[in-house]
């Protein structure tokens, strides 16, 4: 054939299969053609999950009668005028082709008052020929019979309820960018979704429920031109797909892989690797910062500082999730389960008064039930020892209904006798620590606590020299050939973590010396493990990739198990150990460590104050 140009429907329709991919891209366009208008209030309205009609109803600015022909056209819009304009452009649409595209796939019209105008017009794309219309102000734009000319293009889009959730999902991600504005979206006559103009913090909750909002950490950092606010889930709200992950770069709801991996990295020490995190986070940043005309669909981006926007996000992000409710940072969730000082419910009755035993700090240190056991066994009067002081007959009331005072040795500063996580009670099946704070009830899974704070203290190991436990009497335990060989090739590298090896046999090791906070581990247990890293992965590997790894499996071998009863001093060093150390909130494996009980909650289960 001879070169010739193409006949402009046709070259509209070849457009349209990048623009319009399914009713839902045709919703994205038109919406944000609304918010680039200045509207305040929009009502959508679909049939058929949008292929039988999408009508979108806005009260912005309007079109101009002699402009609407204009609108039909490729390449024609009010939004930029030079190249200049381009690279800084500010409002959603640009392209000046999503109408034209959309004309020539379907039946359309656009009705349009613009202000100060006597009346309405409406034109439909074909034939485009202008009408009076009675319309208030604002503008309407319908599109029906989406792909009608197109059949086989028509034969992809799937049912009608996966049509109509494609579209749900757009209209969430334009609702959540503009709280500003009042929107409603109806599927065949039926309201889905009616939200005011509101706070951004009531927009959310709307759209991702109160369960998101209780389990999400504020996010709210600046640097420069940079600015990131939203909020980000604890992992304990932790999902198996990416469907409540938000990222708006200037109010542009985008999907960038440098972005992505920035906040996978923040939650790469707290979230396990098959789920996924939920987020609504908005960056803002010089328009000269970042190219949105990138992908026809301008859900992709490209930032001219890369590396500093990646870091940014990182920090912002792992510093809002580090920030442990344990040490009392505030939640965003209110009144939700994490909560540590929850409003009292009005039940008729004032809160007991809240009287912590007086004890010293203790170190952290796994073998310290059997100190304890010793010195309480080595006093000689009954009634003075470490065992009586923290028992339950110490804080049991006396005939006069108060509380006896605590008898034991100085008392804290004020600003100790009520810390976040409040003083152990007692120990649950050896599995949980019950404790009391000023505002109810705290339960503590002990394993998970102790893995996190152990794994927060092994990260400094390979970066310099740990302290050492020697054996009195080296562990030994047979091993395969591989992991014999493993051993001698990386001598160095265990050594340099703290542990000493040595062959006692063709096929058995001598464990002389551990890390210092993995005394009390099953040594061979996490020997084999860490031999078995070892064996897999490269050492310059396990250094640097696989570090966290690494300290996370040792961590898990060496912190408390279940079943293990602890001694009310090592149940509240763990919980002062645990408002001092960051994202103490969950485990290495993203499970959470504590939650609370406020009396409020406590009352509703008794049914007091009804």
């Amino acid at each position: 054939m001879p070169i010739h140009l193409l006949p402009d429907h046709l070259i509209n329709q070849i457009a349209a299969g990048e623009v319009v991919e399914r009713p839902a891209s045709v919703l994205k366009e038109v919406l944000e053609n609304a918010m680039d208008a200045g509207s305040t209030v929009v009502d959508v309205q679909l049939e058929q999950g949008g292929v039988r009609r999408i009508r979108v109803a806005d009260d912005g600015c309007g079109i101009p009668r002699d402009e609407l022909p204009l609108a039909l056209e490729r390449h024609a819009t009010s939004k930029i005028a030079s190249l200049d304009d381009l690279e800084h452009v500010g409002t959603m649409g640009f392209r000046g082709e999503a109408l034209a595209a959309i004309a020539a796939v379907s039946r359309m019209s656009i009705t349009s008052r613009a202000d100060g105008a006597p009346h309405a017009w409406r034109i439909d794309a074909d034939p485009r020929e202008l009408s009076p219309a009675a319309l208030n102000h604002g503008t309407v734009v319908d599109v029906a019979d989406l792909y009608f000319n197109t059949p086989a293009r028509r034969k992809f889009l799937k049912s009608e309820g996966t049509e109509f959730a494609h579209c749900d999902d757009v209209f969430r991600r334009v609702a959540l960018a503009r709280p500003d504005v009042a929107l409603q979206l109806s599927h065949n006559g039926r309201v889905s979704h009616r939200l005011p103009a509101g706070p951004r913090e009531a927009r959310v909750r709307a759209l991702l429920g109160d369960d998101f909002l209780a389990a999400a950490r504020p996010v709210e950092a600046e640097a420069g031109q940079l600015r990131i606010h939203g909020f980000a889930s604890l992992p304990a709200y932790s999902r198996s797909s990416r469907d409540a992950q938000f990222f708006y770069v200037n109010g542009r709801f985008v999907r960038d892989k440098l972005v992505t991996h920035a906040i996978r990295e923040a939650y790469a020490d707290i979230l396990h690797g098959s789920r996924h995190p939920a987020y609504v986070l908005f960056l803002e940043l010089d328009p000269y910062g970042v190219d949105v005309n990138v992908h026809p669909a301008k859900v992709e981006v490209r930032f001219r500082e890369s590396r500093a926007v990646h870091q940014f996000v990182y920090h912002a992000l792992n510093r809002s999730l580090a920030a442990s409710g344990a040490g009392g940072a505030p939640m965003a969730g209110g009144d939700g389960g994490s909560s540590l000082t929850p409003p009292a419910a009005d039940t008729g009755h004032a809160p007991p008064a809240f009287i912590p035993p007086q004890q010293g700090r203790l170190a952290m240190e796994p073998a310290s039930r059997a100190y304890f056991d010793f010195a309480a066994s080595a006093r000689p009067e009954a009634g003075t020892g470490e065992a009586e002081r923290f028992s339950p007959a110490a804080f049991a009331p006396r005939p006069g209904g108060s509380a006896p005072p605590p008898a034991l040795a100085p008392a804290l500063p004020a600003s100790d006798l009520a810390p976040p996580l409040g003083y152990a009670l007692a120990q649950l099946h050896g599995v949980y620590v019950l404790a009391q704070n000023e505002g109810g009830l705290i339960l503590v899974d002990m394993h998970a606590a102790h893995e996190r704070i152990l794994y927060e203290r092994l990260k400094t190991l390979l970066d310099g020299t740990p302290g050492v436990q020697r054996l009195l009497i080296p562990a030994v335990f047979g091993v395969g050939p591989k992991d014999m060989a493993s051993a001698e090739e990386h001598a160095d590298l265990l050594e340099r973590m703290g542990f000493e090896l040595a062959p006692a046999g063709p096929q058995e090791l001598a464990v002389r010396s551990v890390p210092a906070l993995l005394a009390s581990a099953p040594v061979g247990e996490l020997v084999r493990a860490l031999l078995a890293e070892l064996r897999d992965y490269p050492a310059t590997e396990v250094i640097t990739a696989r570090r966290n790894q690494l300290l996370a499996t040792m961590a898990c071998h060496g912190a408390v198990r279940a079943n293990r009863t602890l001694t009310l001093p090592e149940m509240n060093a763990l919980l002062r150990e645990m408002e001092a150390t960051e994202r103490a909130d969950q485990c290495n494996h993203g499970r959470p460590t504590w939650t609370a009980l406020s009396m409020g909650e406590l009352d509703r289960l008794f049914l007091r104050g009804r």
